[in-house]
């Protein structure tokens, strides 16, 4: 009988890589988050909290990383060599990328030729260059700092759609992540067909795990799904802008929820339009997930968006989807009013965060 390989995966960032690096762990493999040094030290004396629903069960069942059969372990940037690993996965913020230690660490990724897992909503630069007629230095202006994302090939980066929806809660220490909708990450394969084959065999351990509750062993939620399109994990680009970005108002911030169900009609003319900007680009209908779908999702999300509580909280730069589709619908000659409204409300919100901390 064959023996199951072990894979050694670092992670960049711990919020939503604490929820892939404990599905990592409970898997088998060997896991190293990077992250700040207070997180790190926390995280290796008490382990990762990883909370969640399960279908048929009330509450949430709480995973302790250190009980996993894998290993989960954290550290600072300091010191770190990707080539030690089989992955790499990012899942910092994409403006956190160009600050200092994760910057050098982020070009020693590059130059390692590590295979690259992208989970962030904003699609790094390189996976971009995979998408065949893209004009991507027409997208640079969209990135905090483009030039971070200069030194990597194409070819050993792919990008996994962040579905599900997790936050640490703020009462918890910050090695707590709870998931609020326990959806799949969505992976395109990568140019190489060993890579791809590591990332099939990362969703098939995953699909395998059974956790033990105590009282009986369950399946959990939130798997990892490769698919063949590189233009699947491009499907939550549509949710991005006709519900996180929609809730960024002028002077406030309001929920996903309400984003979505205030004006049914204005959240599914916007989803749909980024839909066919889409395939526009290539990709097929069933690439996407149905308006429908989403909305019946976006019922359960009653907190603004991650974006939406950063820009208000003072933040000076945060992803921006939003102008990285505006760009790429301007390319294709497709225009929304909604999305450059969108895109104003959020530049007049970072100049003035950006004035704050002048």
């Amino acid at each position: 009988m064959l023996m199951k390989k072990t894979y050694s995966i670092l992670i960049l960032g711990a919020s939503y890589g604490s929820l892939l690096g404990t599905k990592l762990a409970l898997a088998g493999h060997a896991v190293k988050l990077v992250c700040l040094p207070a997180e790190a030290e926390l995280i290796n004396r008490e382990g990762a909290m990883v909370r969640m629903p399960v279908r048929g069960r009330e509450g949430l069942i709480e995973i302790d990383s250190r009980k996993a059969p894998g290993r989960l372990s954290a550290c600072g940037t300091a010191g770190v060599n990707p080539a030690d690993y089989d992955l790499v996965a990012l899942a910092m913020q994409e403006p956190q990328y160009g600050s200092s230690g994760v910057r050098e660490l982020l070009e020693s990724v590059a130059k390692s030729k590590v295979p690259c897992l992208s989970i962030m909503n904003m699609p790094p630069l390189p996976y971009l260059r995979r998408i065949p007629g893209l004009n991507t230095d027409a997208c640079r202006h969209a990135y905090t700092d483009p030039t971070v994302w200069d030194s990597f090939e194409p070819r050993a980066m792919t990008l996994c759609s962040p579905d599900p929806q997790a936050f640490r809660p703020p009462e918890e220490k910050v090695n707590v992540l709870q998931v609020r909708l326990p959806t799949n990450f969505k992976a395109a394969r990568f140019d190489s067909g060993a890579h791809t084959a590591m990332l099939r065999q990362l969703e098939a351990d995953i699909d395998a795990v059974r956790f033990d509750t105590g009282t009986g062993l369950v399946e959990l939620p939130v798997k990892l799904r490769v698919h063949d399109s590189v233009f699947v994990p491009l499907a939550k680009w549509a949710m991005l802008i006709a519900g996180n970005y929609r809730c960024i108002q002028k002077g406030a911030m309001r929920s996903i929820q309400e984003a979505v169900h205030s004006d049914l009609d204005a959240a599914r003319a916007t989803y749909n339009w980024v839909v066919q900007l889409c395939v526009a680009l290539g990709a097929d209908e069933k690439d996407m997930v149905p308006f429908e779908k989403y909305a019946a999702a976006a019922q359960g999300l009653t907190s603004p968006s991650s974006a939406a509580r950063a820009l208000f909280g003072g933040a000076p730069n945060i992803e921006r989807v939003d102008r990285l589709v505006q760009s790429i619908a301007a390319d294709r000659g497709m225009h929304s009013g909604v999305l450059d409204e969108v895109v104003a409300l959020v530049d007049a919100r970072l100049e003035l965060n950006r004035k704050k901390v002048a």
